[in-house]
């Protein structure tokens, strides 16, 4: 694991204050600045703009400018180096990835930049953790046995921190939580049609009203 850095210390204070990572994907982030707003004004305090949304770099540049004191701004899907030097340029303070990417957390690394990097099964969490990870991104974890196969991840590597996303329904949280998560990511769930042209913003912050809620009930 890497030793203590800006951005690192910024993550951690960001998920304890909420343990939970708000993940934005859609097909182009023009809806993006306002969504942020309304879900970091429920109190989420990590957000993660996905490089598979079209105009992620600029949409990371112009929140990185505005960002309030407190609130975590990470780049996600970051599948090369490349990509993670554009994000941290525009302002992302963490980077995380769908697999284990080793050049990305090496290059998070040299930066001064955590790295979530995605892992699944015991052998590729381990590898990530000794190869810099700040800490794992456990993923897909409700496709593959939620909460119970994170506590079972967890007990041969209680010194890991896990963040189990893929799939993570609001109301099931506090299971994973309790099952030894450092935070979770929540994706669709959260977000729901909110970056759409016309979607709802009252929906979604009622959807992120509870996420804030749930994330303060460890079963």
């Amino acid at each position: 694991m890497p030793g203590s850095t800006p951005a690192l210390d910024s993550l951690r204070t960001a998920v304890a204050a909420c343990p939970a990572i708000a993940i934005l994907r859609a097909r182009d982030a023009s809806r993006f600045p306002v969504v942020i707003d309304t879900i970091v004004a429920a109190g989420i305090r990590a957000v993660e703009l996905t490089f598979t949304t079209d105009g992620v770099v600029e949409a990371i540049a112009e929140y990185a400018r505005r960002k309030p004191d407190g609130v975590a701004l990470g780049a996600g899907t970051v599948l090369s180096a490349e990509d993670a030097r554009r994000a941290v340029d525009a302002g992302a303070t963490y980077l995380i990835s769908p697999t284990v990417c080793l050049d990305v957390i090496s290059e998070g690394n040299r930066l001064g930049i955590p790295v979530l990097p995605g892992a699944l099964s015991p052998t590729e969490v381990l590898t990530a953790h000794r190869a810099g990870a700040a800490m794992v991104k456990v993923f897909p974890a409700t496709q593959v046995g939620g909460p119970g196969y994170l506590k079972a991840v967890r007990g041969p590597l209680p010194g890991i921190d896990l963040v189990p996303t893929g799939g993570v329904a609001i109301d099931a949280v506090p299971d994973y939580l309790a099952a030894g998560a450092t935070a979770v990511g929540v994706g669709s769930p959260l977000q729901g049609d909110a970056a759409d042209p016309d979607g709802d913003l009252a929906a979604l912050t009622r959807r992120a009203d509870a996420l804030v809620q749930a994330a303060g009930s460890r079963g």
